[in-house]
């Protein structure tokens, strides 16, 4: 789902399937993984909060497990699901600052195979 988002392309079906997928095998994630499936539903703008919560709780005890890169990224979906669902219990909520350290110190940009990814499906139409 990463390059859809990163190429800013909703493909409704595809993330409605992926995110049913994730709610039901959470405990098959890593840490970071998490971080970039929840990073990549905040980036096409994901309307349904369980996706996001049920990743949250899971991500709650393995924080200290994630880099910058991933802390950055649960900012920017913390951010998101705050904006989105203001009177929603996010369960990162409370480690808002110190998500937002990590993505203040951080140089985030997309990898080269992010880049040719996103080059493919853009001449791809989608």
């Amino acid at each position: 789902v990463w390059a859809f988002a990163t190429a800013r392309v909703a493909a409704e079906t595809l993330f409605q399937a992926i995110a049913g997928a994730a709610v039901n095998r959470i405990g098959d994630f890593n840490p970071q993984a998490m971080a970039n499936t929840a990073w990549a539903f905040a980036c096409v703008a994901w309307t349904q909060s369980d996706l996001f919560t049920s990743l949250g709780s899971a991500l709650l005890e393995r924080l200290g497990m994630l880099n910058d890169t991933g802390k950055s990224q649960l900012y920017v979906v913390t951010v998101y699901v705050q904006i989105e669902w203001p009177s929603l219990e996010f369960p990162l909520a409370a480690h808002l600052q110190s998500l937002r350290t990590a993505y203040r110190g951080s140089d985030v940009r997309p990898s080269l195979f992010q880049r040719e990814v996103s080059t493919m499906l853009e001449r791809l139409g989608w």
